[in-house]
């Protein structure tokens, strides 16, 4: 290994400590969002080698977010490309190492793509911006799936190039070739990483796709046989990976065209019009453009939290790679996710503008090209040149300094407790005055919302075996019928505001 090598190795060891850090601080190794709830529901249900449950009696009173009962059987809505590697870490009892070693991962080839398409120096900045930035360590120390997508992306990224590659950086596009140094393992890495990011998240799968299908039509007219082929085969083993997920349709639901979110929000869909969103009238440009607007907004504070300058040296990496063609569909990445998540009806802005994350690299890539286009090529000689790069110098390590310091111990600080949940809040069910009471039923009072509801949700397990299980109260006479449903519990009623009381009967 070369000495950027080992420093690039020890900013990916550094992300995942960090990561994990930001998982056991920050979330407490608790799912917070209803999507995390969901997959560590499924990922637990994976884990014990099945795919569907059968409902419990009265499933809205169980209820868990984003799991589906349908025709007497209950499964996670989302597809399983994410969930089933969670569902490694939960049977190993490390789930919450999971998008923390994935953290690492992702760094570690945010390097080696830097260092293929620049040089070794901008690969380990474009790393170590990465590493530090709030954006990348929120989603990393979450149990979503933007980490798993992400280096399934840069897989993706990284063996296309390695598939196609050039001969000289000033050559243009007919002059990528077919012949790869790693054979046609890269073109079954290419092919097999954009499947199952197909499989993981879709829409992100197409907006990753996208300039480097319009790579591939360059190719497929000037490009010889073995180009068309690597580019054939490449295209088949995405699309049967990818189609996998009409057989996950058809094994939860019975119908391989039936998807399975259309069962928790009929409205969760993709496109414009009327049906399509909570917006009155259907989503539109019009809301497509404002969730973009606001996505952003939050997204260049997080970025590197740089406050909302997180672009200043974007316009310069963009100039500095000009000529760099296999950059160029690097950095198109973000645009295309840009683009193809305006056909979705709602944005991303709690954890930073999430739905981009895949595609993070462009910026940290391209931010570090200019950095280094203007260290080396604004001055290039006269005694001005040190006075000038001390100063560029010195603005970056302000800029980072300032992130390390303020921005990015604020911004995780604000997201302890989200939604309330904390693992405190669980402690009540430990004590040995509560454990005297299993098995037991729980029905909860909800107080505040429903995450008084949610919170306690890791204390059960998805078959209702655990001592604890809980339901939300809906209504005297529903919660005296689902009594009957668990004649081995005893039966204990729950107010949030009361932590330490259970009544057995409703106060």
């Amino acid at each position: 290994m070369s000495r950027a090598d080992r420093i690039a190795l020890l900013f990916s060891l550094l992300a995942v400590i960090a990561a994990y850090l930001v998982a056991d601080r920050v979330f407490e190794r608790l799912p917070h969002l209803e999507d995390e709830m969901a997959y560590a529901w499924q990922a637990e249900v994976f884990a014990k080698g099945q795919v569907t449950i059968p409902s419990p009696p009265e499933p809205k009173s169980m209820m868990v977010p984003f799991v589906v009962d349908y025709h007497g059987q209950r499964f996670g809505k989302y597809l399983p490309g994410w969930p089933m590697l969670l569902a490694f870490g939960a049977a190993l009892g490390v789930r919450a190492w999971v998008n923390p070693l994935l953290a690492g991962l992702g760094v570690w080839l945010t390097y080696r793509l830097g260092r293929k398409l620049f040089s070794p120096r901008i690969g380990l900045l474009a790393a170590f911006l990465t590493l530090t930035s709030p954006f990348f360590l929120l989603n990393s120390g979450s149990l979503l799936s933007h980490s798993w997508s992400l280096a399934l992306s840069l897989s993706f990224v990284l063996a296309w190039l390695d598939t196609f590659p050039r001969k000289d950086a000033a050559t243009i596009e007919s002059d990528f070739v077919g012949k790869s140094p790693s054979g046609w393992l890269t073109v079954a890495v290419a092919g097999l990483s954009l499947g199952v990011l197909a499989l993981t998240r879709p829409l992100t799968a197409v907006g990753v796709a996208l300039p480097f299908f319009v790579h591939g039509l360059i190719l497929l007219a000037r490009g010889g046989r073995a180009v068309r082929l690597r580019l054939l085969t490449i295209s088949l083993l995405a699309a049967a990976v990818a189609a996998l997920i009409f057989a996950w349709q058809f094994a939860v639901t019975g119908d391989p065209l039936l998807n399975p979110y259309l069962l928790w929000w009929k409205y969760d869909k993709i496109g414009f019009g009327p049906g399509y969103g909570r917006q009155a009238g259907g989503h539109s440009l019009y809301w497509a453009w404002v969730d973009l607007k606001s996505s952003l907004a939050t997204g260049w504070k997080d970025f590197f939290g740089w406050g909302t300058v997180s672009w200043l040296f974007l316009p310069f990496g963009l100039w500095a790679m000009r000529r760099e063609r296999a950059a160029w569909l690097a950095a198109a990445v973000f645009p295309s996710l840009l683009l193809v998540y305006m056909t979705y009806w709602i944005g991303s802005h709690l954890f930073g503008p999430r739905y981009y994350y895949e595609g993070f690299y462009s910026l940290t890539l391209t931010t570090a090209a200019g950095i280094f286009w203007l260290a080396e090529e604004v001055v290039r000689a006269g005694r001005w040149r040190r006075v000038y790069q001390t100063g560029l110098g010195l603005l970056l390590v302000f800029l980072i300094g300032y992130n390390l310091a303020v921005y990015l111990p604020g911004r995780l600080g604000g997201m302890y407790g989200l939604y309330g949940i904390r693992r405190e809040h669980m402690q009540p069910f430990l004590t040995e005055a509560a454990q005297s009471l299993t098995p037991a039923l729980v029905i909860v009072h909800i107080q505040d919302t429903w995450t008084d509801y949610g919170t306690l949700l890791s204390l059960e397990d998805p078959w209702l075996t655990t001592p604890f299980i809980f339901a939300l109260s809906r209504g005297r006479m529903t919660d005296t019928a689902l009594q009957g449903d668990y004649p081995d519990r005893r039966v204990v009623h729950y107010y949030p505001d009361e932590s330490y009381k259970f009544y057995d009967s409703p106060r």
